[in-house]
């Protein structure tokens, strides 16, 4: 851990008393750990002063990151276990372009759910009078932004978060349809949420029993592991969900282990994390976290402050946005 140099400790506010530390890491010392090349709502509890990061073996000056508010829903927070998306009524709607439909073509939006194993599954939209176009997918809370291709059509596979699963597709005139699914093999599987908008910068790191940053233990966007390690219980993988070229996209990442036929025993550690960029610099950020734990969703909701643009390349680590998942041997 020497090799983090600059520490930023959590100066807000805290909900739940849940406690949220912050590392800063410097460019220098992210080169070195992710390569050069790297791209970088809810009832609550009485409030809390933030926890600050354990400094004992770190180097360098600490850094205060200011005006940081995690806020931790309870069961009942709406949303949460049912996805609710109210499509426009017909006659509010805003009549989609059939110039390139043929003849006698539905304009009708059209979506299916087929489960593939993994908890994952498989969703298709067809709607033809909306070719290249976005919508956004909701899912138990779980929301990401995806563009149709030039025949109006969508196919992509999706991890759940609920048995049966209900998936609602929206287009931004209100258009839209509903897909449900069971999907039988989903309590195999513990699953973490981390959703943000834009280019906030955050990203899930899970590093895997005892694994450091950068080695194959360590999964994240471009780690992602491999799906037939979980089949086997030997790991984990992670899957992005969001169109990144689309404008204010609305991006998950999810992590899924297989703690239901794990040949591992000990700590996977959960991290969310944020590189300061000159897209996010001085900004306000806001990020949801979901976690599907013995088959209940728990959320928290985050806003923060980015450190200013002198600060650029540099990572912030949020210690218990996400909370580490301890897993037994199968």
């Amino acid at each position: 851990m020497a090799y983090y140099k600059e520490i930023a400790t959590a100066a807000g506010t805290l909900v739940c008393a849940v406690g949220i530390g912050f590392i800063m890491q410097s460019s220098d010392t992210a080169e070195s750990r992710y390569g050069a090349d790297t791209a970088v709502g809810s009832q609550s509890a009485a409030q809390a002063p933030a926890a600050a990061a354990d400094t004992s073996a770190l180097d360098g000056p600490v850094l205060d990151v200011h005006d940081i508010v995690l806020t931790s829903a309870l069961e009942d927070a709406p949303g949460m276990r049912d996805t609710v998306v109210a499509l426009a009524p017909a006659d509010t709607l805003v009549t989609p372009d059939t110039t390139d439909v043929a003849p006698g073509q539905s304009c009708t939006v059209n979506a299916t759910a087929k489960p593939s194993g993994l908890g994952l599954v498989d969703l298709t939209v067809t709607a033809p009078c909306f070719a290249n176009e976005r919508l956004t997918v909701h899912h138990s809370g779980m929301r990401f932004t995806e563009t149709t291709d030039a025949t109006g059509a969508l196919d992509l596979s999706m991890p759940v978060l609920a048995d049966p699963a209900v998936i609602v597709v929206a287009f931004a005139n209100g258009d839209g349809a509903v897909a449900q699914t069971a999907v039988p093999s989903l309590g195999d599987f513990d699953r973490v949420v981390l959703q943000w908008k834009g280019d906030a910068g955050f990203q899930i790191h899970a590093r895997e029993f005892g694994a450091d940053y950068g080695t194959e233990g360590d999964i994240w966007a471009e780690s992602p592991g491999d799906p037939v390690q979980a089949i086997s219980g030997e790991g984990g993988f992670l899957v992005r969900l969001g169109d990144p070229s689309a404008s204010e996209a609305m991006v998950a990442d999810i992590y899924t282990y297989p703690s239901g036929a794990s040949r591992h025993a000990g700590v996977v550690d959960l991290s969310a994390e944020v590189e300061v960029s000159l897209f996010n610099c001085g900004l306000e950020i806001e990020a949801q976290s979901l976690e599907l734990r013995d088959s209940e969703i728990m959320t928290r909701n985050l806003n923060m402050t980015v450190p200013g643009c002198d600060t650029i390349g540099s990572f912030l680590v949020l210690n218990n946005l996400i909370q580490d998942l301890t897993v037994a041997q199968k």
